[in-house]
């Protein structure tokens, strides 16, 4: 995978019509309408994984601390149906995970973590925080990682 890495207005129209049509895809059309732009993306980093052929496979967000919560919180992961179970998806987390450490070092990281994920972002180091909650219908937990001193 060759991964991106850029703040929302050095996205490119390419980039983000990419992203966009990956996001409506999954998020709406597998698991159903929400809006989808929150008005959060140009607060954000963009972690943006493209196979050889250039076709987007993989995606998250990090939007800035004290946007959603007070450390950097890492969203919308999605991966394209094509790929996962294929390891993309633990790929795309690591480097977010990475990237947030790089970026901002010893804020930890929060989630919003689709319930059903908690033991994959329990392997990243992120432990829930609180009870089960729904979002757009669909049960989430929030999650924090703590960060490095």
């Amino acid at each position: 995978m060759n991964w991106v890495w850029q703040r929302f207005p050095d996205l490119g129209v390419d980039n983000l019509y990419d992203a966009l049509a990956l996001r409506c895809r999954v998020f709406i059309l597998e698991q159903g309408p929400y809006l989808d732009p929150d008005g959060v993306d140009k607060q954000s980093w963009h972690l943006l994984g493209r196979d050889n052929a250039g076709t987007l496979q993989a995606y998250l967000r990090v939007v800035d601390p004290g946007v959603k919560y007070t450390e950097p919180s890492i969203g919308r992961v999605i991966t394209s149906p094509e790929v996962r179970g294929t390891g993309i998806g633990r790929a795309l987390i690591a480097h977010g995970v990475q990237r947030c450490e790089a970026t901002w070092p010893g804020a930890g990281i929060r989630i919003s973590a689709q319930a059903h994920l908690e033991r994959l972002y329990a392997s990243y180091g992120f432990v829930r925080v609180g009870e089960p909650y729904l979002e757009d219908n669909i049960p989430h937990l929030e999650m924090a990682k703590a960060g490095s001193p």
